[in-house]
């Protein structure tokens, strides 16, 4: 077999983020087995477009990451884009301790993480401990994993400012793996304001609906 590439470092960097061209008949045992996989991530490079197979052991992401492509290869189809949470639906209750959490907080922002584990299935609220918070202003740091756990959402308040993601939050988010949540106007009679998305190899994707069961918030 040809290698790719004769640099180790290379190699490693190529080996973490492989790209497999998808067979125009019959299956690629490749890109089967990395869609299977408990962890791990790579890209589908199809006649219509390339796409990017992304898991976890709480998710299943499959997203184009470049629009159709005009030239002509002779492969087969990238497939059909998912986003689907291995985990489940988190509790609502865990929504509601996050914003009763917040709201005792006010005015200052407030942070909390969703932890999953991947062996006993289940969920907690996990209070990140505060280096400062005010009402414009939060550090936060996050909570160091034992085995079997993830860190499935990643939220902070904005107290009673709006919901939006700042430039500290992109610069933040751009490396992980992970649903990241703003809430806003924690003090309105109506509710919370939202703003969510899922950052995956450093992009940011919109959700297709709450990730909480039995939420009706707008995303």
């Amino acid at each position: 077999m040809t290698m790719l590439a004769d640099d180790p470092t290379a190699a490693a960097v190529l080996a973490v983020m492989p790209c497999y061209p998808v067979p125009p008949h019959g299956q690629s045992p490749a890109i089967d087995a990395l869609r299977e996989a408990r962890s791990g991530q790579g890209l589908a490079v199809g006649a219509d477009r390339v796409m990017l197979i992304l898991r976890r052991p709480w998710l299943a992401l499959d997203v184009s990451v470049t629009p159709p492509l005009a030239a002509y290869l002779p492969y087969g189809s990238a497939g059909t884009q998912r986003a689907d949470l291995r985990c489940g639906l988190i509790p609502h209750a865990h929504l509601e301790e996050t914003l009763d959490f917040f709201r005792a907080e006010l005015p200052n922002e407030a942070a909390a993480c969703i932890l999953w584990n991947e062996v006993t299935r289940q969920f907690t609220v996990n209070f990140p401990i505060i280096d400062e918070a005010t009402p414009s202003r939060l550090v936060y740091r996050p909570p160091a994993l034992p085995p079997n756990w993830h860190m499935v959402c990643d939220i902070h308040s904005h107290g009673r400012g709006p919901a939006f993601f700042s430039a500290t939050d992109d610069a933040d988010d751009a490396h992980s793996t992970k649903i990241s949540i703003v809430f806003g106007r924690l003090d309105q009679p109506d509710g919370p304001m939202m703003a969510s998305r899922l950052c995956a190899a450093g992009m940011f994707l919109p959700l297709p609906r709450s990730p909480f069961s039995g939420d009706s918030l707008d995303l």
